[in-house]
């Protein structure tokens, strides 16, 4: 089965707005590139960069993704999140590919074990899903491209991904590992990094 990477990004310059109160422009455009080229660094090791695909409207974004050495992605205006993900399924789609991981860019714990673990979780039957610390949001997830997946991005995205696995007459397995679970959206979670050691842009 052929398994690919999808990584879409919001931004460079103007991502993780909800930062503003925290991080000057500067930073928050430094910490939005780190994590980016953190989670191709793990994507390397799995499932490779050759299958690693980053999805996004920002130039900027997707000229990093191919110094990287991952493929890019323009996003279609208006775009959006979801309709990214929908336009890569499609492309995956033509490329032959069986199988659609997908991973939020904001993961400062993640590894490629991490990516590993939420790949093997899936099947044909099956969609593996990885909730963020809330319990609320999607930070990632695994989907055969044969099952017509609807992407619902966006507030309450996990209770929502699952509601479409049942509708669709399928399993689901959750996958809940820290890497996949801890991401950095609000000036709290930045504290909390911190508070791991691990600061995220001098």
């Amino acid at each position: 089965m052929s398994l690919w990477l999808v990584v879409p990004v919001k931004s460079l310059r103007e991502g993780k707005s909800r930062l503003a109160s925290a991080l000057e422009p500067g930073r928050r455009a430094a910490l939005v590139e780190q994590l980016l080229v953190h989670t191709l660094d793990q994507a390397a090791q799995f499932p490779g960069l050759q299958r690693t695909l980053v999805v996004s409207a920002c130039e900027q974004a997707r000229g990093l993704a191919r110094a990287c050495g991952a493929r890019a992605l323009k996003e279609r205006a208006p775009g959006g999140l979801n309709d990214g993900l929908r336009q890569a399924h499609a492309v995956l789609a033509e490329l032959g590919a069986t199988r659609m991981l997908m991973v939020a860019s904001d993961l400062p714990l993640l590894s490629a074990d991490d990516l590993e673990q939420l790949a093997a979780a899936a099947s044909a039957s099956m969609v593996a899903l990885a909730p963020d610390r809330s319990g609320q949001g999607t930070n990632g997830l695994c989907v055969p491209l044969a099952a017509p997946f609807e992407f619902a991005f966006g507030a309450n995205s996990f209770t929502r991904h699952v509601s479409c696995v049942q509708r669709l007459g399928m399993g689901s397995v959750i996958v809940e590992r820290a890497g996949l679970a801890f991401d950095v959206d609000l000036p709290e979670d930045l504290s909390a990094l911190h508070a791991l050691e691990m600061p995220p842009a001098s």
